[in-house]
């Protein structure tokens, strides 16, 4: 039975694609973007999380700890030891008022498409469907692959957001059970996309290029990272790049926000990046017509 892990499934969703859709966000991701707003998704194994501010410093989570691998100080918060946790996530579940909390769980096919299936209603009324997100959905290509054939069975919209590091072969396999692609494209210059992604480009613009040769649909997703992303030098590289390409005219231009500022302080990680300020809505606008001119089709956001 094939297995994967999710750190979350989102019901409702109207930004990862057309109509009303159900999210669900894979663990892991291949890159380690400056700006990632989903730090959570970044690593592939699950992660116990303390947030100090609303432990009821009860103990709970200690006495039911098996392993021993919580601690309590003499204030009585909790202490998570550098060593590894044995993840079984039984403290989390004790805890009252969710001070801790466990991030990522092993869930089946079975499992991630019996939440899918509570909103197929929604689905056929508003042409929406189901999106694969993360972290990346494909550094876990065997669990996506059976997702993905399911929800064609059943007839939903399939959708996957990708960052695009991933073997061409295995893209090839899994790409014809995706109705539609958000690709990621953040960098043209393979040493700057190295510093700031952690690795270079090459391959994820062979992907985009081999999809765009499939006749794939694809809506273009652009993080506007102020000094990084939205350089006269990045906009027109790239720009040119997708202008040989076949058939895609959809981009969207997403602003930096700081909204993932609380969950690195909850994951104990130093955000990357700091006092950057998000993109004034001139600036979002100035970048609007700049891809407009150039014969795409642009929105803001999602």
């Amino acid at each position: 039975m094939t297995k994967g892990i999710i750190f979350d499934i989102k019901r409702y969703a109207i930004h990862d694609g057309p109509g009303i859709r159900t999210t669900v966000f894979f663990k892991g991701c291949p890159l380690s973007c400056y700006w990632c707003h989903n730090p959570e998704g970044q690593r592939a194994q699950p992660e116990l999380v303390y947030n100090r501010a609303v432990c009821l410093r009860c103990g709970e989570c200690v006495r039911h700890c098996a392993a021993d691998f919580l601690l309590q100080n003499e204030r009585g918060h909790i202490v998570l030891p550098v060593k590894e946790c044995p993840e079984c996530g039984e403290c989390a579940k004790v805890c009252p008022s969710q001070a801790l909390e466990y991030i990522g769980k092993l869930m089946s096919v079975e499992e991630v498409m019996s939440e899918v299936d509570k909103d197929r209603l929604f689905y056929e009324e508003s042409g929406g469907g189901v999106t694969f997100s993360g972290g990346e959905p494909f550094a876990q290509p065997e669990f996506l692959e059976e997702l993905l054939i399911r929800c064609r069975a059943k007839k939903y919209h399939t959708t996957v957001d990708t960052c695009g590091y991933v073997p061409g072969v295995v893209l090839a396999r899994i790409a014809p059970l995706v109705d539609l692609f958000l690709f990621d494209i953040k960098i043209m210059n393979t040493e700057v996309h190295r510093k700031y992604m952690g690795r270079a480009n090459w391959g994820i613009l062979e992907n985009m290029k081999r999809l765009a040769k499939a006749g794939k649909t694809i809506m273009i997703r652009i993080p506007v990272i102020p000094g990084i992303t939205d350089t006269e030098q990045n906009l027109n590289d790239m720009i040119a790049f997708l202008k040989k390409l076949s058939d895609i005219h959809e981009v969207a231009l997403l602003p930096f926000h700081a909204a993932g500022e609380a969950k690195y302080k909850k994951l104990r990680r130093r955000k990357p990046v700091r006092n950057i300020m998000p993109p004034s809505e001139a600036k979002m606008n100035d970048l609007r017509r700049l891809f407009e001119n150039n014969g795409f089709s642009v929105k803001i956001g999602g």
